[in-house]
């Protein structure tokens, strides 16, 4: 499976669109990506998850790492459009206690 990660700023937030799986073989290409913003100092950014359909224990990681890395910058990431599924694995794991998840928002491509 493929993952596609896509960039848009709007509004002070960075968002970052997430298709497709995130697992052992799509998350190095996901941490490459997340890796390479320069979080300032204060920054807003969004992840969103609408489109995403599988996560395992790899792309967990990736999240939690790039989450501290933007916590030690005081920035503040969020993850949006979570399916159910997905939110329930971050419940379990956790995660939901540490990390902000709004399910609702989306974020669309112009």
């Amino acid at each position: 499976m493929e993952i596609t990660i896509n960039f848009k700023e709007e509004k002070e937030i960075l968002h970052v669109l997430v298709k497709g799986e995130i697992d052992a073989y799509t998350a190095p290409k996901l941490r490459d990506k997340l890796d390479a913003i320069e979080i300032e100092e204060k920054a807003n950014i969004a992840i969103d998850l609408s489109e995403v359909t599988y996560i395992d224990s790899t792309g967990l990681g990736v999240f939690v790492a790039f989450y501290k890395r933007a916590t030690r910058e005081t920035a503040h990431v969020r993850l949006v459009g979570l399916s159910e599924r997905i939110k329930r694995l971050f419940e379990i794991t956790g995660l939901s206690d540490l990390m902000d998840i709004d399910t609702d928002k989306k974020v669309e491509l112009s």
